[in-house]
């Protein structure tokens, strides 16, 4: 799995004009799910996002949580993140997972989230979204599961 993290003041999704999820302090996460990827993955991903301490204390250093800082997370699906762009002009992506097994691993790495008690607002799943973010730094961090940091 992979999760592009951007620290936010506020974020909102949208699909056909509707807003179906909003957060102020938190994370946008750009979540994508590779063929390969498993719950484990996931567990990972959850635990790593709601511990990195990306979030300024009162020292002005990036110290704190999402947790800490008694954040939220806004959790956007997106098969984009595994484009290969290295032959040709259009992205491949043959390393994303069929929307069945995404669609399972979105919903299971929002549930792990949310039964650690974050709030959590979500996109819709395969939809056409508009994403609107406050990144607050700007910070934005780039997160692998586990089993593809160790095999890369």
């Amino acid at each position: 799995m992979r999760a592009v993290l951007q620290r936010v003041t506020a974020a909102s999704v949208r699909v056909n004009n509707k807003l179906t999820g909003a957060i102020n302090l938190g994370l946008l996460v750009l979540l994508g799910v590779e063929h390969a990827d498993t719950k484990q993955d996931a567990d990972y991903l959850v635990n790593k996002i709601l511990g990195l301490r990306i979030f300024r204390d009162d020292s002005d250093k990036m110290n704190l949580s999402v947790v800490d800082v008694h954040g939220a997370l806004l959790v956007v699906s997106q098969f984009t993140l595994y484009a290969d762009c290295r032959k040709g002009m259009r992205p491949s992506f043959d390393r994303a997972a069929p929307s069945e097994l995404a669609k399972d691993m979105y919903e299971y790495f929002v549930t792990q989230a949310r039964n650690r008690g974050i709030p959590i607002e979500t996109g819709a799943f395969q939809a056409s979204m508009e994403v609107s973010l406050v990144n607050d730094g700007p910070v934005t961090v780039i997160c692998e599961s586990v089993r593809l940091t160790q095999s890369e």
